[in-house]
C-alpha cells in the first residue's frame, strides 16, 4: 500500500523506521490510540447497550472506548485524547464508528505512522462468521497525509477472558528502545 504523506509525515515516518521506533509511545506505555487499539496482538471485548458500545482493551495502558449510539454529534470543540470521541451507527450488519478529538500524538501502527490532532478515523466493523471481524480503517488527516486512505484488520474472538495486563508494572524494555547506534 503506498500511503499519501505529507513532506513532514514521511520524513517522521522514515525516521521512526531508520531508529527501529525508538519513541514508539505504546513502547513508553501510553495508549495505541485509533485505529491502532485494533491492530495490537492484544484482545478487546466489545459490549453492547441501545445507545453505548464500550470496547475494553486488555494491553497498552489498559484502557477502554465509548462509542455513543444515541444520534448525538461530535463536541463542537472536543478534549483532544488519544482515542477521541467516537459516534456510531449501524448500516445493515456494519458498525460504522466515526472519531475525531485526538490529541495527534499516536501512531496508525508500530512501523511510526504519524498523526496529527487533525486526524478523522472511520472504522467499518463487520462480522463476516463466528468469530472473525473485518474492520476497515479510514485515515483522514489532511495536515499528516494528501489525502484519505484505508487498510482493513482481521481480528479474532478471544479464546478465554481478558486478562489483566499493566504495561507500567513490568516496563523492562524502555532501556532497550535506543534506536540505531
Amino acid at each position: 500500500m503506498e500511503i499519501p504523506f505529507q513532506p513532514w509525515a514521511e520524513k517522521a515516518y522514515l525516521e521512526h523506521k531508520a531508529n527501529f521506533s525508538k519513541d514508539d509511545p505504546e513502547g513508553h506505555c501510553l495508549p495505541p490510540g485509533v485505529p491502532r487499539m485494533t491492530t495490537t496482538p492484544y484482545p478487546f471485548r466489545i459490549m453492547q447497550t441501545p445507545n453505548l458500545i464500550l470496547i475494553v482493551y486488555e494491553g497498552g495502558a489498559h484502557v477502554w472506548r465509548q462509542i455513543f449510539m444515541d444520534g448525538r454529534p461530535h463536541p463542537a470543540d472536543p478534549n483532544p485524547s488519544w482515542l477521541g470521541d467516537s459516534i456510531g451507527h449501524w448500516e445493515g450488519d456494519t458498525l460504522v464508528v466515526d472519531t475525531v478529538g485526538f490529541n495527534g500524538l499516536s501512531w496508525i501502527d508500530e512501523s511510526g505512522l504519524p498523526t496529527t490532532e487533525s486526524l478523522h478515523v472511520i472504522e467499518r466493523f463487520r462480522r463476516p462468521d463466528l468469530g472473525h471481524l473485518e474492520i476497515v480503517n479510514t485515515v483522514d488527516d489532511p495536515k499528516a497525509y494528501t489525502k484519505p486512505w484505508s487498510f482493513t484488520t482481521h481480528p479474532v474472538m478471544l479464546k478465554g477472558e481478558l486478562m489483566e495486563y499493566i504495561c507500567q508494572e513490568n516496563n523492562k524494555d524502555v532501556q532497550h528502545l535506543v534506536g540505531k547506534q
